[in-house]
């Protein structure tokens, strides 16, 4: 139980958060939001510097902190200089926010081994890595902490050509429920997002007739924004979900909820 003002509960001032992931599309709206709530935020990207450093400028240009830093979170080295970087700059880590991942689409005939290794490392393996430091650092400084994996609708219901992205969010799923249950006593909260169909730039013109299946099926009737998962992974990381741990908040626009007949 918490005692602060309703107004409050979505407060990050003074607290350092680091998201994976957020060189753009998703990651990138959930660092903002989290710098808008007043968070000092560590930008992880792999690729795209580019991406990443906007982010950056456009925090700072608001009055925020943040700090970009690449590393390839599917490699234990790499996520131990991430956070040790991070601490440097900000002292601390309050909140993680699982996001890196990939999506590429093969049928599982034609999938090689290399393409189902490839998904479960950047999807399942850096959740691990990244959580079990972050554990680590939020039990030695005392104060608990939150972590949330952004898992997928496609971890309960896979979609075709998706059986390594599908098996690899469901094992997000299931390593949330497990780290909630070992790291609660600690103080450490553990929950998952799952996204449905998320809006990019060009997917209207390069998937049209998969856009509009998803609005006529979605009972809110549009794709989601990055700020839809943004916002929900503000809710699960702050004090509003302070009893809240092992639980995955499908942010679908309801389309799971309809009738699959």
């Amino acid at each position: 139980m918490n005692d602060l003002a309703p107004s409050k509960l979505l407060d990050f001032t003074g607290k350092v958060v680091l998201v994976t992931g957020a060189g753009g599309g998703i990651g990138s709206g959930i660092a903002r939001r989290f710098a808008e709530a007043g968070a000092k935020l560590a930008i992880n990207y792999r690729s795209n510097e580019a991406g990443a450093r906007a982010g950056v400028a456009e925090i700072e240009a608001g009055g925020g902190e943040a700090i970009a830093i690449r590393t390839d979170v599917t490699k234990k080295d790499e996520v131990e200089r991430l956070f040790a970087q991070t601490a440097e700059a900000f002292g601390r880590i309050d909140v993680l926010i699982n996001n890196a991942g990939s999506y590429p689409i093969a049928g599982l005939l034609e999938m090689s081994e290399a393409d189902w290794d490839s998904m479960i490392e950047t999807n399942l393996r850096s959740a691990f890595l990244c959580t079990q430091e972050a554990a680590k650092r939020m039990i030695a400084g005392g104060s608990g902490g939150a972590i949330v994996n952004v898992a997928s609708i496609e971890g309960s219901f896979p979609a075709k050509l998706h059986s390594h992205y599908a098996a690899a969010k469901a094992g997000v799923l299931a390593f949330t429920k497990a780290a909630a249950n070992e790291l609660g006593r600690h103080g450490i909260r553990v929950n998952a997002v799952s996204p449905g169909l998320i809006w990019r730039e060009g997917i209207e013109e390069a998937w049209p007739e998969g856009v509009n299946r998803w609005r006529n099926a979605a009972p809110l009737t549009r794709l989601g924004m990055p700020d839809d998962v943004a916002d929900a992974c503000l809710f699960l990381a702050s004090p509003a979900a302070s009893w809240i741990t092992g639980c995955e908040l499908r942010v679908d626009g309801g389309v799971t909820a309809t009738a699959a007949f």
